[in-house]
């Protein structure tokens, strides 16, 4: 089987190891130069880290990773957790995007990769899909993978009329920086005033990632520091969070990443007979407890698992998008519940059963 895959994501080059370890002939292209992260820092949860196990990446994300156990904070440091719940509710590995990508970039091997490469989009027929590139050029493959992020060429082709859009009012700010004096334990995640929310936590290589999240932002002034720093002023009552301002204040103001935040409409289906979609191509979210990218990567284990389990490609893309289309109708539940908390209390107790939920719940096709 000859399959093309569209983005060099993290999404994507999992998709390929998993896929060439099947023995498929796998090409992954990727519009950008070269293979590069966006973002500063990645979570990723026991149900992902099982899919890496699978593909024996398992080791190389143990390395990298640095294992966060979440408590939810008030403005004036009162700690919170959902009662009833557990430390598996709360754990998951922190990785650097940059270095996490490198490494499945490795993995995948140069011949493999196809840099400056964009898919455009895609002519299907019953024998093959021949995937359209920027230049003008096609190639043909058994099965196209459309990894391409919120906003997606190979989503706009398969379902017209689905754009990412604004999560009106949702930004972001973030940054990884070199650790300091800050504590060990870090801060994630308080729950502040004004719908506002962030923290910070170590990671990699001697440094800490910090994020700030605003809902329901009115337009937006002054640098990307100054926008963060207000809004870490929502986390703290004068005497707790001291060392996120701090954070702040040392990262540069070029280091900072903003974003107004997308999201993938829920969509009438993610494949057909020949393309597939996975990742935030097919449900982009809100990043309420750094399970997107987890979540991708499970999109490529339960793929993986129906190819190999299915007599048919159609059949199995069925099963998977199946599988999928129902996990999603309750994940969105879960990040509105998420979304909605009106307290760290609240946000404590809906968070822990999205975690809970999402690590122990069985799949709608049985592909487990």
């Amino acid at each position: 089987m000859r399959v093309i895959i569209a983005g060099g994501g993290i999404v994507g080059l999992t998709a390929a190891v998993a896929l060439g370890r099947t023995g498929a002939d796998v090409v992954v292209c990727e519009q950008a130069g070269e293979v590069r992260a966006g973002g500063a820092s990645i979570g990723l949860w026991r149900n992902a880290l099982d899919v890496f196990d699978d593909i024996g990446a398992g080791d190389m994300a143990n390395d990298l990773g640095t294992l966060v156990s979440t408590w939810f904070y008030d403005p004036s440091g009162r700690p919170y957790r959902a009662l009833g719940s557990g430390a598996a509710d709360h754990e998951f590995l922190l990785l650097p995007r940059a270095r996490l990508t490198e490494s499945l970039a490795g993995m995948v091997g140069p011949s493999s990769l196809r840099l400056g490469r964009k898919v455009v989009g895609f002519e299907e027929d019953g024998d093959g899909v021949t995937v359209l590139f920027q230049d003008g050029t096609g190639e043909r493959a058994d099965l196209l993978v459309g990894a391409d992020g919120v906003h997606s060429r190979v989503r706009d082709g398969l379902v017209p009329g689905f754009p990412a859009r604004e999560h009106r009012g949702h930004h972001a700010w973030r940054a990884t920086v070199p650790s300091g004096d800050e504590p060990a334990g870090g801060s994630v995640l308080t729950v502040g005033r004004h719908r506002t929310r962030g923290g910070f936590a170590r990671t990699h290589g001697g440094r800490v990632m910090w994020m700030v999240n605003q809902f329901g932002c009115g337009p937006l002034t002054g640098t990307a520091k100054e926008q963060a720093l207000a809004r870490a002023g929502h986390l703290s009552d004068g005497r707790w969070n001291e060392a996120l301002t701090k954070l702040i204040e040392s990262t540069p103001d070029e280091a900072i990443l903003h974003d107004q935040i997308m999201r993938v409409p829920p969509l009438p289906r993610w494949t057909s007979g020949r393309v597939v979609l996975a990742g935030d191509a097919a449900h982009g979210l809100s990043p309420h407890i750094a399970a997107g990218g987890t979540l991708g990567v499970e999109d490529v284990g339960v793929l993986v698992r129906a190819l190999a389990r299915y007599p048919s490609q159609g059949a199995a893309l069925k099963a998977y998008e199946a599988d999928r289309l129902s996990r999603f109708e309750r994940v969105r539940e879960f990040s509105d519940a998420v979304e909605g908390a009106g307290g760290p209390e609240d946000y404590a107790r809906h968070y822990a059963a999205f975690s809970r939920w999402m690590l122990t719940g069985r799949t709608a096709a049985g592909l487990t």
